[in-house]
C-alpha cells in the first residue's frame, strides 16, 4: 500500500530520501536489514514506486518496503516534498522542478558515479529552483574535471534549456 497521502496512483509516486534517510546511508542507525538498505539506496527522487517495487522485489527485500522506509521516515513521497516547501506550486513549476532536478541527478550518476555522491545530497537537499540552480556551478565544474570540459558545456546547455521552459 502506499503512503495515505499519495494522490493518483500510487504506483507513480516518485519517492526521496529524508534527511534521516541520507543519515541512515552513511551512520546505519537502524541496523536495516540489507535488502532494506539496499531499497533505501534506491530511492532518489526520479524513481516512481513501480520501478522500486520491482527493483526491491530483486533485492529479496519485502514487499512493503517502501511503506517501511515511508514508517521510519527515511523516506517521503516527492509530491509531499513539493507541497511542503512551495505553497502550492503550479503543476509546470512542480514539473520543472522534477525535470531540472532530475537532469542533474542523472549528470551526476552517468558522469560521476560514486565521487558524485555528496553533490547528489546537495540535489536532493534542494526545494526549490533557486536552490538548483544555485548548484549549477559546482556540478558543471564537477562534470569537466571528469569528463572535460565541452562535456559540461553540452550538459549545461540541456540544463539551461529545461530552466527557461
Amino acid at each position: 500500500m502506499a503512503s495515505p497521502d499519495v494522490r493518483g496512483n500510487p504506483e507513480e509516486c516518485l519517492y526521496s530520501k529524508t534527511e534521516a534517510g541520507r543519515a541512515e546511508i552513511q551512520t546505519r542507525a537502524n541496523k536495516l536489514s540489507p535488502a532494506l538498505r539496499s531499497t533505501l539506496l534506491l530511492v532518489d527522487g526520479r524513481r516512481d514506486a513501480a520501478t522500486l517495487r520491482t527493483m526491491a522485489a530483486g533485492l529479496r527485500a519485502p514487499a512493503d518496503a517502501l511503506e517501511q522506509l515511508v514508517a521510519l521516515r527515511l523516506i517521503r513521497s516527492v509530491h509531499d516534498v513539493v507541497e511542503a516547501t512551495v505553497a502550492r506550486p503550479s503543476s509546470a513549476i512542480a514539473h520543472r522542478f522534477r525535470t531540472v532536478s532530475g537532469l542533474m541527478s542523472a549528470a551526476v550518476h552517468e558522469h560521476l558515479g560514486l565521487l558524485g555522491f555528496f553533490i547528489q545530497l546537495k540535489i536532493e537537499r534542494c526545494t526549490d529552483m533557486t536552490e538548483l540552480e544555485a548548484l549549477l556551478p559546482d556540478v558543471g565544474e564537477a562534470v569537466a574535471k571528469a569528463r572535460g570540459f565541452d562535456c559540461a558545456r553540452q550538459w549545461e546547455r540541456g540544463i539551461r534549456v529545461a530552466l527557461a521552459s
